[in-house]
């Protein structure tokens, strides 16, 4: 006597279609995670540039400013 109560194992077809759906969903998030780090990749870049034009800009006002405090 089988359990009606028990849940009926999918087919081997109906397998296939979610392992399908999982591996699309996976392909998403993967694209959408390459995407970001692009981006984030791209922000680091221009955040490195800034950072090194202010460091010129600092150097290049160190001695100006080295200068005046001598004279007080």
């Amino acid at each position: 006597m089988e359990n009606d109560n028990a849940p009926r194992k999918p087919t081997i077809d109906e397998r296939l279609e979610r392992l399908t759906e999982r591996h699309e969903a996976l392909t998403q998030t993967v694209e959408l995670i390459a995407a970001a780090q692009m981006k984030n990749d791209e922000r680091m870049g221009q955040l490195t540039e800034t950072m090194t034009r202010l460091g010129n800009i600092i150097i290049a006002h160190e001695e100006p400013i080295e200068h005046l405090e001598d004279q007080q």
